[in-house]
Formats: structure tokens, sequence, C-alpha cells
């Protein structure tokens, strides 16, 4: 096990800067997920660790030494792809034991490492196997398998669990922690699914156009968001964002929405300054069909026609609109047998932005 340190990392293809600027370090046993959009560096910058990609400037640390310039085979890190990347004329066993061979070891000792890798996978009935013979799920845990014995420093995933279908992904996840909890073995994972980021993660590193938007536990990104795009990205449905104002009134501040006027909460008065264009972010699990669960000094009531509905099972989404922009309510299903309600913002709960540099408000 190691910690892992990027030290302001960039990288360019030609006059493109995919990453422009990251310094983080992995603690020595902890797992992070690299989480974002489709271009925004994650899977490049795990590349640059791996040794499969040159960084352009900056330093990364495994321990306390630099492997800027360390061939990829020598940096003790293994790497489970997307692809699942397994020799197809060999046998599950065969596909696992390959790097212990690699490396010289005794047979007796290779046999040893793959079938208590096997058994913990579950993977025991299928070691003389060949891949084309497993189904998604099993090809990717002999990916992982073939890692594991290794016993590196660092684990590297890169989108692993892509390829499968919603029910075997939810399977993979605890497996890849269960696996994480066993082994202790620093994690970094990259994906652009925020449910693998909130269920696996210790710490979520949040990246946008090259950068780094966030950092923080699960907790602390969903509740907590430090700007819109982060607000926006987590969570899902996504969060709701209007545009609104800040503005006073009789020696009061309000959050001016259309022609209503909101109170402004207490925790946001101290960073109030008059006509202050903003967002006012409300997910769509903080909008009541009754208040009689919230202080109704924190809350603010208004009436609304439903313009669609989603059924979702057990909670449905309603579509509706306030101030003439766009609103996702998601409520209990029994709940909704009228297409005109009056609904509950719980203030407690908004989130504020600056309409400019679309920073979070909150101190």
């Amino acid at each position: 096990m190691a910690k892992v340190e990027f030290k302001n990392i960039k990288k360019s293809f030609g006059e493109v800067d995919v990453v422009k600027h990251f310094d983080f370090t992995v603690n020595d046993g902890e797992f992070v997920v690299f989480l974002g959009p489709s271009g925004c560096g994650k899977s490049t910058t795990l590349r640059m660790l791996a040794g499969l990609e040159s960084i352009t400037s900056g330093d990364i640390y495994v321990g306390d030494k630099l492997i800027n310039k360390v061939d990829a085979k020598d940096r003790d890190l293994a790497m489970v792809f997307q692809s699942y990347a397994l020799y197809p004329h060999m046998t599950v066993y065969e596909n696992i034991a390959f790097a212990l061979k690699l490396k010289g070891m005794a047979k007796k000792d290779i046999d040893t490492e793959v079938r208590k890798a096997a058994k913990m996978l579950e993977l025991e009935p299928l070691l003389d196997r060949k891949p084309k013979e497993l189904s998604g799920g099993q090809r990717q845990r002999v990916a992982m398998g073939r890692a594991m014995v290794r016993t590196p420093k660092v684990f590297l995933f890169d989108e692993p669990l892509s390829n499968l279908d919603a029910k075997l992904r939810g399977v993979m996840r605890e497996e890849i922690k269960q696996l994480h909890r066993e082994l202790k073995t620093t994690t970094i994972y990259v994906t652009h699914d925020q449910i693998e980021a909130m269920t696996l993660a210790d710490r979520i590193v949040i990246l946008k156009d090259g950068y780094v938007a966030q950092v923080g536990t699960p907790t602390d990104v969903f509740q907590r968001p430090a700007n819109k795009f982060v607000a926006q990205f987590i969570g899902s449905p996504s969060m709701n964002m209007l545009e609104a104002k800040l503005i006073s009134q009789d020696q009061a501040f309000y959050i001016q929405l259309g022609e209503n006027l909101i109170p402004l909460p207490e925790r946001f008065k101290a960073l109030a300054s008059k006509n202050l264009a903003l967002h006012l972010g409300v997910r769509p699990t903080d909008i009541h069909l009754r208040a009689q669960h919230i202080d109704h000094e924190r809350v603010f009531p208004f009436s609304v026609k439903i313009k669609d509905k989603e059924l979702l099972g057990a909670s449905i989404l309603l579509k509706t609109e306030i101030a003439g922009q766009p609103l996702t309510v998601e409520t209990q299903a029994a709940e909704v047998n009228t297409d005109e309600l009056k609904l509950y913002l719980d203030l407690d709960s908004i989130h504020l932005f600056d309409a400019l540099s679309e920073n979070s408000l909150a101190s």
C-alpha cells in the first residue's frame, strides 16, 4: 500500500489542454473516485499515473518515489480496464496466473495465489473456462483477480462496470467495495456514474474541463456542493436550478423568484448583498406536498399546475414550473391524485449560487 501524490499535473495533446491543473493526494489505503463527464480529464489522469500517457508537466509520487520516468511495468500498480483485456486463448486460471509467471514465481506459489483470489471472487468453478464462455460480470471478476494476485501498491480502475447491465453493476459495486475492505489497498477508481462514486468512495474528486471542481466525501459533495456544476452533476434527478435575485425590502432580505418573495434563510444573511443576481438550487426531494414535518417558519408555500408525470415505482416525478421556469418534484406516487397542487419549499435545504462565478454562497 502507498499514498499517491499528484503535484501540479498538466497534460496537453498538441494545443489541446486536457488536464489543466491537478493537485491531489490519495492517502494510504484510501478509496478515491475520479468523477466527471466525458472529456474532463479523469481517465487521462489515471493513465498518466499508470504510465500509459506521458506527463506534460508536474510530478507524480507513489509512496516517496517519483515515478514520472519509471516504466509502466515497474510502477507496481495494477489496472482494471473497461474492456476486461483478457487473453482469449487462455483459461481463467491462466489469465489470473500470467503476471505471476512473468515474475518467475514458483508454480506452487502461483497456484496458491490464484486459488486464493478465485475463492474471494467466487471464480473457483470457472477456472478451466475460456473468456468467451463467461458472462460480462464473470470476465470483469477475472480481470480483478489478475490485478489482485500482483499485490500492487495501488489498484487502478478505469470505468470497469460500463459494459454491464444495471443489476450486475450493483452486484459488482458491492464486490469491489468488499475487496477493498479485505485488502485495504490504495484504490483510484474512474467513472462518469455518480451512483458508483457515491456508493464506493471514501472521497470523490469531481473534475470539469481539466480542473478539480470539488473534493469531498459523498455526503459533502451532495449536501454542500461548492458550485453550480457540482450541484447539478451530483444527484438524480438533477437539482432544480432557478434564476433569481437577492433583494432587500422593509429592512429584510428576500430571494425574488418572479413575483414570489422567499425569505432569505439565516445562514445566507452574512453573505447577502443588495440586488445580487443568483441561482436558487433545490433538490426535487426537498419540495413537499405537505408541511406538517417542517417548522412553518422554514417553508415557503406556492401553488402549481402539473404539466407531466413520470412514474418511477414507489415515487413519481412531477414536472411543473415556478415563475416561468421548469421545476421537478419527487414525491411518493400514492400522494398525487390531482393536476393542481400546493407545494412547500424547505428553506433549510435550498442552495444559492452567485450567477456570475457560479460558486456557492453558503459559508
